[in-house]
C-alpha cells in the first residue's frame, strides 16, 4: 500500500443520503482492497443555523452558573 496525498470528498444535497451512504461504502470498498484510504466520515451542517459556527461569547443577558450538589 502506497500512501498517496489524494483527498476523496464530494457534496451532497440534504435530500442525498442514500448516494451519500452509497459514495462512503465505495470508499470503503476502496479501502478493503488496498487503497490508501485512512479516514471515511460524513458529517452535516444545519442550513438553518442562526449563529456563526464554533463558539461564540455570550449575550451579556446569559446568566450561566455552575451549581454543585
Amino acid at each position: 500500500m502506497t500512501p498517496t496525498n489524494h483527498v476523496c470528498f464530494k457534496d451532497f444535497d440534504l435530500q442525498q443520503m442514500s448516494m451519500a451512504l452509497q459514495f462512503a461504502e465505495t470508499l470503503r470498498c476502496r479501502q478493503r482492497a488496498g487503497d490508501a484510504i485512512r479516514h471515511i466520515t460524513m458529517s452535516s451542517e444545519n442550513p438553518d443555523s442562526v449563529g456563526t459556527p464554533g463558539v461564540s461569547s455570550p449575550s451579556s443577558s446569559y446568566n450561566w452558573k455552575k451549581r454543585r450538589i
